[in-house]
């Protein structure tokens, strides 16, 4: 009875590991079908290749090798989250996110830039786009980061103005993301973006035709994001 226990157990094993492999060979074809070069401009030249080209050189130093552009049509943000869906080929309308400036319109008159994460006068904010951004929580959370050693009222966070963040990420509005930055500003990702099972999330692509997935595992490891509970 051991020896056919033994035997069963290593071919439910091997059928485990077979399943396993499968599914990784799966989630790569989708990785390779979803590379896609830039689309030509007026003058026939691809400009626009240059941001996909900087910020996959970021992802690579950084350790990110499971990542992807996609091209999305002129109309993309007048369409429903579910054909965004489909268009980007994601698994399901909870892996589309997007990165929201904010900034702390109550920081204390020696707070102006980004220099101490733990007390920003800005912060990228990665959220899903079907979920509710609450700013309480993140008041509340960087009231912790900081050990009650600042006054809470001194956590007011705001949409940043469109402009204002123009000017800190160097990327248009419905093209911000928070990877390669004019400014390094700390990030905030919500922490049910990284419980999804997919362990893959879509955001901007830093313009705003061009949207850019990745394995949010590798993407914690690389940039060190604040896992909040922001939604």
């Amino acid at each position: 009875m051991c020896a056919a226990a033994a035997d069963l157990e290593a071919r439910q094993l091997r059928i485990l590991g077979r399943i396993a492999d499968l599914e990784l060979a799966a989630q790569q074809h989708r990785l390779g079908a979803l590379s896609i070069s830039a689309a030509p401009s007026e003058n026939g030249e691809a400009d626009a290749g240059a941001t996909e080209a900087r910020l996959s050189a970021l992802l690579a130093a950084r350790g990110v090798r499971d990542f992807a552009f996609r091209r999305v049509p002129a109309d993309y943000y007048d369409r429903s989250l579910e054909e965004r869906c489909g268009l980007l080929r994601a698994d399901s309308v909870a892996q589309l996110c997007k990165s929201i400036v904010m900034v702390n319109t109550q920081a204390a008159a020696d707070v102006v830039d980004c220099s101490n994460p733990k007390n920003s006068k800005y912060y990228v904010v990665v959220v899903q786009y079907n979920a509710r951004l609450n700013a309480e929580n993140i008041k509340n959370f960087l009231y912790e980061l900081n050990e009650k050693q600042i006054p809470k009222k001194r956590f007011n966070m705001r949409l940043a103005p469109e402009e204002e963040s123009h000017k800190l990420t160097g990327f248009v509005h419905n093209a911000v993301t928070c990877i390669g930055m004019e400014t390094t500003i700390p990030v905030i990702i919500d922490e049910a973006i990284t419980k999804l099972d997919e362990d893959f999330f879509w955001l901007g692509g830093g313009e705003v035709d061009l949207k850019l997935g990745m394995r949010t595992s590798q993407f914690l490891s690389a940039f060190s994001p604040f896992v909040v509970k922001c939604s």
